[in-house]
């Protein structure tokens, strides 16, 4: 299948220089070349403490990892720790060699991950959520939803759009207004998790034709 190309709500993964400069010509098997890419993309989008993975976590990259693994940690790419007969690989960078340290002294037995290392979503861009709740972009539109992603977070848009088509009020301008007083006014830590969100969409849509009367 075809790649589609590259989106802008993507996230995107720090590769560090001394992979381009070193590890891209040393490396001649294209399996520990994605094994090596798929680490770092991700240790680079995990947020606990305990960076490891372990060798099941690459199964989807390459269906019997172990023998590859092997090769990026005698490269020194890799590091491994053992544990309970249990092998756990840490990234070979300041962070990694410590977390690896750290673990080979640890004796409680197996860590846990506080936080889940699943990839990142996709996040739907400004276009594409335009479009999904409003209509077609024109080229003059398009302009304008460029500025205002540079001007606003992400999930204000997305629940301005939503507000919007609740409200059947399926325009941009609609949208905007929202975005500028939530901008001028505050957005309250999202009106202390939409106290009662029947009444808050009222008050909003309220806000708002007051907002553009100005």
């Amino acid at each position: 299948m075809k790649f589609k190309g590259f989106t802008d709500s993507e996230t995107f993964t720090q590769i560090p220089d001394s992979f381009f400069r070193q590890l891209l010509n040393e490396i001649p098997e294209a399996d520990e070349l994605k094994v090596t890419l798929y680490a770092l993309w991700r240790f680079e989008h995990m947020e606990s403490r305990s960076r490891f993975l372990r060798e099941q976590d690459f199964v989807e990259i390459v269906p019997e990892p172990g023998l590859t693994l092997e090769k990026a940690v005698q490269r020194g790419s890799l590091l491994q720790a053992q544990k309970n007969g249990a092998a756990f690989y840490f990234l070979n960078s300041p962070r990694g060699r410590a977390a690896a340290e750290a673990f080979a002294k640890d004796q409680r037995g197996e860590p846990e991950r506080t936080v889940a290392s699943t990839p990142p979503l996709e996040r739907p861009n400004i276009f594409k959520l335009y479009e999904e709740n409003i209509g077609p972009l024109t080229p003059l539109l398009a302009d304008t939803l460029k500025d205002a992603e540079q001007t606003y977070p992400p999930e204000w848009v997305a629940e301005a759009l939503k507000i919007a088509v609740k409200s059947n009020k399926r325009n941009w301008n609609y949208v905007e207004a929202i975005l500028r007083r939530w901008k001028e006014e505050g957005h309250a830590k999202k009106q202390d998790r939409r106290d009662a969100k029947e009444h808050r969409g009222r008050d909003v849509t309220r806000k708002v034709e007051d907002f553009l009367k100005r």
